[in-house]
């Protein structure tokens, strides 16, 4: 009786690389060099498709401990979030970190902390114990963060939000460009007389802002102070600011569109509109921005909105950590902004002629 090395792995036991050396009849150098990337220029085509052959017949896989441990790396990368992963919303860049973080052969582990910073210091020191090869820190609003304790000791990258200590790279949206966008839109439909409802004291507000009065003054128009209504980011907003900028106003005088700070707040808006028996897009366009997952595509009429672009900012946060792991060398402290595309509906229309 052979010895348990010799020996067919049976239907409990994990097939080794020994096993497909054996099956393929080539060595076991041979079997290593197709798993690590390194059979092109050693071995032939032909063996190497006779090795991967054996590998698929057997359900062998290359243990990535053992290969961890190889190349001192866990293939593991940690992503902290303040709320994303508890919300639909900003769950796209989840999806985008993971199945980046996926085709380069990497798991994430995922913790929320609910915003407390004494659990992201925890979950931090908790991921460097299980000695994860990076960590991506990401928060469900654009704002200016305190960084964990312990970012500093890995390779780390911000997503959503940027370091209040500049001290890391950070990939967000371009939310000034994307004011700008959601402006043209307008703009490009004839409308002059435009309107801003909605808006917190955050960076995304303001930047929206900015980008929207840049692409009406490159047209020569000045919006009205009244015509920037900063009445928060929920739907009561939106239909509060509304009915502040329409109602009992004379068609002449009030705007014939309007930008909303969110989709929340734009969803106020066409409610206020209806309630005062506007038509929208015929009498007043809407734009809104976010694109917010089961909400926008849904209102009446389907929403025209700048989308936040969420699965983009994982997939490029978690290709920044991937390079930097795979290169050793930390990443420039830079913010790189992310375009917001266009997602058009029915709310926009040409400006009506009065």
């Amino acid at each position: 009786m052979g010895s348990t090395e010799e020996q067919q792995p049976t239907g409990k036991q994990r097939p080794t690389s020994r096993d497909v050396a054996r099956l393929a009849g080539v060595s076991h150098t041979a079997v290593s060099f197709v798993f690590n990337g390194r059979a092109e220029g050693n071995l032939s085509p032909a063996t190497q498709e006779r090795i991967r052959q054996a590998a698929a017949q057997l359900g062998y896989r290359p243990d990535p401990v053992a290969r961890g441990l190889r190349r001192r790396r866990t293939a593991v990368i940690g992503l902290v979030t303040d709320e994303i992963a508890s919300s639909p919303f900003a769950g796209r860049l989840l999806r985008g970190a993971m199945e980046t973080a996926w085709d380069s052969e990497h798991l994430v582990l995922t913790v929320d902390s609910g915003g407390d910073p004494a659990k992201e210091d925890a979950a931090v020191a908790e991921l460097l114990d299980r000695r994860v090869d990076g960590i991506i820190y990401a928060a469900f609003s654009l704002r200016r963060v305190r960084v964990p304790e312990g970012l500093h000791r890995t390779h780390s990258v911000l997503a959503n939000c940027v370091p209040e200590d500049d001290s890391l790279p950070a990939v967000i949206p371009a939310e000034r460009a994307g004011g700008r966008t959601a402006a043209r839109l307008l703009l490009d439909e004839g409308h002059r007389r435009i309107a801003h409802v909605g808006g917190l004291d955050d960076i995304a507000s303001v930047e929206r802002l900015r980008g929207f009065r840049d692409a009406l003054r490159a047209e020569g128009i000045t919006v009205p102070k009244e015509w920037v209504v900063r009445t928060g980011g929920e739907i009561s907003g939106g239909h509060e600011g509304a009915l502040k900028l329409l109602d009992g106003v004379p068609a002449d005088r009030r705007p014939t569109g309007i930008f909303c700070y969110n989709d929340r707040v734009a969803a106020g808006v066409l409610h206020a509109a209806t309630r005062l028996g506007l038509s929208v897009p015929e009498d007043l366009s809407v734009v809104g921005y976010d694109d917010q997952e089961h909400m926008a595509a849904h209102l009446s009429p389907p929403l025209t909105t700048v989308a936040l672009p969420h699965r983009a900012m994982g997939e490029a946060a978690t290709r920044l950590l991937l390079d930097a792991i795979d290169t050793g060398k930390t990443p420039p402290a830079t913010v790189r902004r992310l375009a917001c595309p266009v997602i058009s509906r029915a709310s926009v229309g040409p400006a009506p002629i009065r």
